[in-house]
């Protein structure tokens, strides 16, 4: 049997070699490209440490188009060696160039496998740790790309001590902590669920993603979803205030005054808003119009209440004293304040609740 030459050896390493690269790519959704700057450099380093030299007269050639996989050293012929790793005497220089004289510079090639268990693990580890840089910054990538928005996980595990959970989002995992999932509230594991990327921060160990179910912007985006008009642009969100778990209060407004925009929000039958309080484990919605005079808009934010008459502070501050039908009194405030809380945080300004028979602070 024939022994393969040297020439046919190195071909095959090199398609195994660059075989090997197309697979991370297919498996990592890493680019190749970037691995191949990572293993470029570190070929150098291991390079540099069995045989010498700088960056500039080590030459790393990986070329996966034409599966050509070379590394080699370049050294000027000297007459007096005062640098080994950069010069090379007329003499060493013959073996690679008979016609070399002091002064040529003379290239080395170098057999890839020549590096040894060292440069291997050199470049082994600086290909892990690149490839954990691409992933990171693959995650970063994605993660900002959902930054504001919605997206649909699945809890892979809930901490029985914390209470945290680990949701799996696409191809990455984030930490939904226990403060913002939604007051009472039971997540299971295997449940799918919509969480709201409120934003991302790079961290030494990877990207950071803050995700939340108790963040109001994720009843906005709920709706976003669910009604038509909302999505483009016929209606729209003007606020939103909310207690997680509780209650929602929500402001919109029409562009056609040919559609309702609490109708279209509520949906059919309520079948739309359902399905969001649904996703919300039941917490209560108002929907309410939105209106550029302040006190229509503070009226129709303290519903289900009956307002009698809204009066603005008139020194321009924002605030402004109510007044109810002794009998909404209570329904106006709410349960502990909240309907009156909601309506501050929706409307922006400052609201006193007074009976028809008399006034009362809240």
């Amino acid at each position: 049997m024939k022994r393969r030459s040297k020439a046919k050896e190195q071909v095959n390493y090199s398609a195994e070699f660059f075989d090997a690269l197309k697979l991370l790519e297919q498996e990592k959704g890493i680019p190749a490209d970037h691995l191949l700057e990572k293993i470029r450099a570190a070929i150098i380093i291991a390079v540099k440490r069995d045989h010498g030299g700088t960056d500039e007269n080590i030459s790393v050639i990986l070329d996966p188009d034409t599966g050509k996989f070379s590394v080699s050293l370049t050294k000027t012929v000297a007459e007096e060696i005062t640098d080994e790793n950069l010069e090379m005497t007329k003499e060493q220089a013959a073996k690679y160039n008979p016609a070399a004289l002091p002064g040529d510079v003379v290239q080395i090639p170098l057999e890839t496998h020549e590096f040894g268990r060292i440069a291997a693990q050199t470049a082994k580890h600086v290909i892990r740790q690149g490839i954990r840089e691409a992933e990171r910054g693959q995650q970063l990538q994605e993660f900002q790309r959902h930054s504001q928005d919605l997206v649909t996980a699945i809890i892979n595990r809930i901490d029985p001590v914390s209470g945290n959970a680990t949701l799996e989002i696409g191809k990455n995992h984030a930490v939904l902590p226990a403060s913002e999932q939604t007051p009472g509230e039971e997540l299971k594991e295997g449940q799918r669920i919509k969480v709201y990327v409120a934003g991302v921060q790079e961290g030494e160990r990877g990207p950071r993603v803050l995700i939340s179910r108790k963040h109001r912007d994720l009843v906005k985006r709920l709706f976003e979803l669910e009604v038509p008009e909302i999505f483009n642009g016929v209606v729209e969100i003007k606020a939103v205030s909310r207690e997680a778990g509780s209650r929602t209060k929500m402001a919109v407004l029409s562009h056609d005054e040919n559609v309702d925009a609490v109708g279209a929000c509520i949906g059919p039958r309520g079948a739309r808003v359902a399905g969001i309080v649904e996703e919300l484990g039941g917490e209560k919605i108002d929907i309410v119009e939105y209106n550029d005079d302040p006190a229509v808009f503070i009226a129709a934010a303290l519903a289900p209440a009956k307002v009698v008459e809204v009066v603005l502070d008139p020194d321009g501050a924002k605030s402004c004293h109510v007044t109810v039908p002794d009998n909404q009194l209570s329904l106006a405030i709410g349960n502990k304040g909240q309907n009156a809380r909601l309506a501050v945080h929706l409307t922006g300004w400052k609201i006193d609740i007074r009976p028809e028979s008399g006034r009362v602070e809240e």
